[in-house]
């Protein structure tokens, strides 16, 4: 499956940030495009008929999803949310660049700000294609571990993203019904797409949490050596807990803005954990085996793979599911389906990092 055959998302209306003004850009995204692009395994070969079906099944299997998701979880998307895009792996990485770029210009900003000397013309250009090589190794290393993703687009227009390479693997090492399969991934992904577009304003709260985020984070030249000190000191803590790397050089306070902002993740992958599980029964015949079949996958990592999501903060996201859906079954038990969706009511409703863990504490604050 190529790009000639699946399309490949585009950005709109990001600014071009690495022409005449090179020495004021710390990253050649279209650098980091072209390296994703050359350096990617694309993933299983099937010739052109083959992928032209399989697109055309995972684009069946999203429309199908958008009923049974929209009365599991009494929300709807509007009637002119985009529909779901089916792309490949290089697609995907090009989608994520994009994203990244709106993401860390403020942050590009910062640094450039720190700077107490003006940046030679020619170490901008070569530091940016360091960076951008190595933003282009990263995503294509993360381009096969992906599903499917909700692209929340800063600055673009955002759109749901099925996988269609990883999800034809994943079936094939699974061994299971792969028009199931499908369905059921189109279950979770179209879940992400209602919480974005039936929630109006959750889209630009998680934008805005995470650039204040990264650049809270992002290092000074004055930061650098004591960073390096405690990557030193504490990465062994890194590698044990499986929270990525990014905790290693947070304050506790930046730490603690990182667990309210994975409190939100755990909800919205736990949510849609639920919604796909719960509509499965009535349309997936196979759905039992899948959900035991892809659970045992979610934690067979090993080696250097494991190594790789431990630093990369992925283990961590892996309970993120686990956690969130026993945050979503647990109250929806206590106040119901309605009551659950008092969370989507605003950003003061979502719940806080302890009351993931918590459920009965959310219920308490908002239902009293």
């Amino acid at each position: 499956m190529t790009d000639s055959i699946i399309p490949t998302p585009q950005g709109a209306g990001r600014p071009d940030r690495s022409g005449g003004g090179a020495p004021a850009a710390s990253v050649d995204y279209e650098f980091a495009k072209r390296t994703g692009r050359a350096i990617v395994n694309p993933g299983p070969q099937v010739s052109s008929e083959e992928a032209a079906a399989i697109v055309a099944d995972l684009r069946e299997a999203a429309a199908s999803a958008v009923a049974p998701v929209a009365e599991t979880s009494e929300l709807r998307a509007p009637a002119d949310a985009p529909a779901p895009l089916v792309v490949d792996r290089a697609g995907w990485i090009s989608a994520n660049v994009d994203s990244f770029r709106a993401m860390l210009d403020p942050v590009v900003d910062k640094l450039n700000a720190a700077r107490k000397s003006p940046t030679n013309a020619m170490a901008a250009l070569v530091g940016g294609k360091v960076t951008g090589a190595e933003m282009g190794a990263l995503l294509a290393f993360l381009s096969s571990k992906v599903l499917g993703q909700y692209d929340l687009a800063p600055g673009g227009t955002p759109r749901l993203l099925l996988v269609a390479p990883n999800i034809v693997a994943t079936e094939r090492r699974l061994q299971v019904d792969p028009t199931d399969f499908r369905r059921w991934v189109a279950m979770h992904e179209e879940t992400h797409r209602v919480q974005f577009t039936a929630v109006p304003w959750l889209r630009e709260h998680m934008v805005s949490r995470t650039q204040e985020l990264a650049v809270d984070l992002a290092p000074t030249p004055e930061d650098l050596s004591r960073r390096f000190e405690q990557l030193t000191r504490n990465l062994p803590e890194v590698l044990s807990s499986g929270e990525g790397i990014a905790q290693l050089f947070a304050t506790p306070e930046q730490k603690a803005q990182i667990a309210e902002l994975t409190a939100v993740m755990s909800l919205l992958e736990g949510h849609a954990d639920v919604v796909m599980d719960a509509v499965g029964p009535r349309v997936i015949p196979s759905v039992d085996e899948i959900r035991r079949k892809f659970d045992q996958r979610r934690n067979s990592a090993v080696g250097v793979d494991r190594l790789l999501r431990k630093l990369l903060g992925l283990e961590a996201k892996m309970r993120q599911y686990r956690d969130g859906a026993v945050f979503v079954r647990a109250v929806t038990d206590r106040v119901g389906r309605d009551g659950f969706n008092a969370v989507w009511s605003s950003p003061e409703t979502l719940p806080r990092a302890a009351e993931i863990l918590d459920p009965d504490a959310w219920v308490r604050r908002v239902h009293g």
